[in-house]
């Protein structure tokens, strides 16, 4: 389960370590600082009270810069992302780049669906233990996009097929990323 956890950290927030900068200039972190405050913008956003299986946030560090990315359910969780790494020692600027999803009865219900059709199959069960779970499911407008990690590309693919099948959606795209022991 620990290493599920793991895998899911390092999935969902892919995006964190773009930004590390190699050859820092004198006035950026150090990349023992950069890590650092990798480390410390992710267990935040973790943490964040409201963020669940509909929201989708990365980031990205440039130096003393954060920038996060995604899409969510809730406008609150925008800004709680925000100012839960605003205080971090070391990041000086947040640049919020989270679009908030515009609220509609029928990607609810569409969300709703896909919830059961993807984590109610039993040989995606699994995936459903925990608190955080690994794969994210967006729905903007009909349109569904799935986030996340998954343990092989078996369950990359039947996580689609099961996406696919739920009718109401217009489209279904699959940016699950496969992550091998």
């Amino acid at each position: 389960m620990k290493y599920r956890l793991g895998i899911l950290l390092a999935g969902l927030l892919a995006l964190g370590s773009l930004g590390a900068a190699q050859d820092a200039p004198r006035d950026q972190p150090s990349a023992k600082s950069q890590e650092r405050i990798i480390k410390e913008v992710r267990h935040e956003l973790l943490m964040l009270p409201y963020f669940g299986v509909f929201d989708y946030i990365a980031f990205k560090v440039d130096g003393a810069t954060v920038t996060l990315l995604g899409s969510v359910v809730r406008p609150t969780t925008k800004s709680d992302a925000e100012n839960s790494i605003k205080h971090i020692e070391g990041v000086e600027k947040v640049d919020n780049q989270i679009e908030v999803l515009p609220p509609a009865p029928n990607d609810d219900r569409l969300r709703r669906q896909l919830f059961r059709a993807i984590y109610g199959f039993p040989a995606l069960e699994r995936y459903a233990l925990g608190v955080q779970k690994p794969i994210r499911i967006i729905v903007k407008n009909g349109h569904v996009t799935l986030e996340g990690v998954v343990d092989s590309d078996g369950d990359k693919n039947l996580a689609g097929i099961r996406a696919n099948g739920v009718p109401g959606s217009f489209s279904v795209t699959n940016n699950l990323q496969v992550v091998k022991p």
